[in-house]
């Protein structure tokens, strides 16, 4: 496996990844979080625009495919300002979102977040309480619950840390 930088070319291999999730979540208790068409199309290609997106290629037998696909920038996230519950510190971080995997694939997002943590060892990450497979990951490769945060559209979020 390996990451790089998204691009528009990656976009309706991208598109169908997140579709799937939602069916995903959907099918496993979880159909709030990714309600609809998201993430819509245009904050897709804004994350590829602004280099954010990065997707996860994997090997199948001869063929490169998208495994995964996911949002990482060192930036301050409004969202983590206020929360409910503390951080484990307050070093500058980077941030995950978004994080999806094609139908089929094994250890893509483990790959993604080990990934990401190895470029900023730092890293802040939310998920929905009814995302348990996330929640079950993250714990899983060393993230701590640091609370709850609610994001500006009123949504409440777990939040996540994971630092060196």
């Amino acid at each position: 496996m390996q990451i790089r930088k998204a691009t528009m070319n990656d976009l309706p291999d991208i598109l169908a990844i997140y579709a799937y999730a939602r069916k995903y979540m959907k099918e496993h208790g979880n159909p709030d979080q990714w309600r609809d068409s998201y993430p819509p199309v245009s904050l897709t290609t804004q994350d590829i625009q602004s280099d954010c997106l990065y997707v996860c290629i994997i090997q199948i037998e001869e063929d490169e495919q998208i495994g995964g696909v996911f949002y990482f920038h060192r930036e301050e996230d409004p969202d983590y300002q206020t929360i409910d519950g503390s951080w484990l510190n307050d070093r500058p971080y980077a941030v995950v979102h978004r994080v999806a995997t094609a139908p089929g694939t094994k250890g893509v997002a483990t790959f993604c977040l080990n990934w990401a943590y190895e470029q900023f060892p730092n890293i802040k990450i939310d998920t929905h309480d009814d995302n348990i497979p996330m929640q079950h990951l993250l714990v899983k490769l060393g993230f701590t619950c640091c609370g709850h945060t609610t994001l500006q559209n009123g949504d409440i979020r777990l939040i996540y840390q994971k630092a060196d």
